[in-house]
């Protein structure tokens, strides 16, 4: 019987793994992918425009 012990984890999260895998593939596109699209594509350009702005100030050990 030790060998069903030794093999009951492994099996366990084998199938919460698949599982997961399942319920991911089966969220992707459908009806509020354009919404999740718009808000990744604002979010990755507020980002840029945050980047990309000019810092004003002295910077370290200004006067």
């Amino acid at each position: 019987m030790d060998y069903v012990s030794a093999l009951v984890p492994p099996v366990v999260m084998a199938v919460f793994f698949t599982g997961l895998i399942v319920t991911i593939v089966k969220t992707q596109g459908g009806a509020n992918k354009a919404k999740e699209d718009a808000a990744v594509d604002a979010a990755i350009s507020r980002a840029e425009a945050v980047r990309q702005t000019p810092k004003t100030g002295t910077g370290i050990g200004g006067a």
